[in-house]
């Protein structure tokens, strides 16, 4: 059967996020903003027309944001995640087929859907997933990966685009035509890093790639080349990656909200970055085998250092206060209290499925302490779940929100806090 792939793209993600529960906001330019409020990291339409780039600093815009009544918003990642959990469980509800690409994207295999009529099925979705969940997307299908993401990205930017674009049926000069309107750089894999390099080859848009001979395609840019025109030309070179494939990694880092050489800041730092990725190991039914914290100064500024120490463990583990323990501990010993630490990130690798765990085999592991262990952070969870993130959490967290990164500009945690839902009147 041959494979035909839609990809679902939210337009704007962020900031539409935003617009979800201030609908005052539509049709008015709105940016989200970085950790500290420092740059720019998502643009609805009208700020994009403005020529705010994607990264601005925040500093040299302020002029351009008052003048033109820009509306800010830190980063509300608590609420971009529920979210973006909602449209998952959404898509994953049409078919277990689905690949979350990322925070806004997915890919869906539609193969098995017995679809006659691929434009209609993609309209009526994005009519579904904006009535009940409330969010604008853009829907690319395509035999190919690469072709479905090229489809959605011209249909986001596109003035005459109904948000679907179908390359599976249309004929190939057609196809060929999105193909030529596609500059290279938009390529999904070429990016900025090989765009000046096809370039210089005489390769200005995905349709000069899709003609470039595989072997040269392979000697510019690796096996990756080669596969991507293929893909190109309709031939699918990269699967599905579906749901409950075992990640190989869980990371959570943070920018200070201000530098600081006082270790009780960086314990603080630790255990709260260490208890949300702990989460998510448990979340998805995961154990660490090996955990490592990093910490660095300002790269920006002069004496930049950046210190890395690992853990491993002995038996597998999600146990939140043993993690900790350990990173903190290894912290502590490589800390310098001379330097002015700017971010942490913790990271948590070499995953198992709790289900296929062993315990040694010279049977040093304590049955009884995991047996305990895994009672209280079921119970731990179970509170959580129901009341709200951290409504327990390990006295730790709290030595110091001085670490805490500013978001001067963060709305109202509408659906993960308690205190912060919405009022209708």
């Amino acid at each position: 059967m041959r494979p035909v792939f839609a990809l679902i793209d939210c337009n704007n993600f962020f900031v539409s996020c935003e617009r979800l529960f201030r609908p005052d906001l539509e049709g008015k330019p709105v940016v989200v903003l970085s950790s500290n409020d420092g740059c720019v990291v998502s643009r609805s339409s009208e700020a994009k027309a403005l020529g705010i780039p994607m990264g601005a600093p925040v500093f040299k815009y302020r002029p351009v944001f008052k003048a033109q009544g820009v509306m800010q918003f830190s980063g509300n990642f608590e609420l971009y995640g529920d979210i973006s959990e909602r449209i998952t469980r959404f898509l994953t509800g049409i078919t277990p087929r689905t690949e979350v690409y990322s925070v806004d994207e997915a890919f869906l295999d539609l193969s098995a859907l017995n679809l006659r009529d691929y434009d209609q099925w993609g309209s009526a979705l994005r009519q579904r997933l904006l009535r009940e969940v409330g969010l604008p997307v853009a829907i690319g299908i395509a035999s190919t990966k690469t072709l479905a993401k090229l489809a959605a990205e011209y249909t986001k930017h596109a003035t005459d685009s109904r948000g679907v674009l179908d390359l599976v049926r249309v004929a190939p000069q057609t196809r060929a035509a999105y193909l030529a309107q596609t500059p290279i750089k938009e390529v999904w894999g070429v990016g900025r890093r090989l765009a000046p390099r096809l370039r210089a080859e005489g390769i200005h848009n995905a349709l000069s790639l899709s003609h470039l001979r595989p072997r040269l395609a392979q000697q510019l840019m690796g096996i990756h080349g080669r596969q991507m025109v293929a893909e190109l030309n309709g031939t699918a070179c990269y699967r599905l990656e579906p749901l409950g494939k075992v990640r190989q990694t869980i990371m959570h880092g943070r920018q200070f909200g201000e530098d600081t050489s006082d270790f009780s800041v960086i314990e603080a730092a630790i255990a709260s970055l260490t208890a949300r990725a702990a989460a998510r190991l448990r979340a998805e039914s995961l154990l660490a085998h090996r955990a490592v914290i990093h910490l660095s100064t300002n790269r920006h500024k002069p004496g930049y250092q950046r210190l890395s120490r690992g853990i491993s463990f002995a038996t597998p583990t999600a146990d939140t206060g043993h993690i900790t323990g350990q990173l903190t501990k290894a912290s502590a010993a490589a800390f310098s209290p001379h330097a002015l630490y700017h971010r942490a990130d913790v990271l948590l690798y070499d995953l198992v499925n709790e289900y296929t765990v062993q315990t040694d085999l010279l049977n040093y592991t304590d049955l009884k302490a995991m047996a305990a262990s895994n009672a209280k952070l079921q119970a731990f969870d179970a509170i959580n779940g129901r009341y709200g993130p951290r409504t327990i959490r390990y006295a730790a967290e709290d030595l110091s929100a001085a670490w805490q990164p500013k978001r001067n500009h963060r709305s109202p945690r509408y659906t993960t806090d308690w205190q912060e839902l919405p009022t209708v009147y």
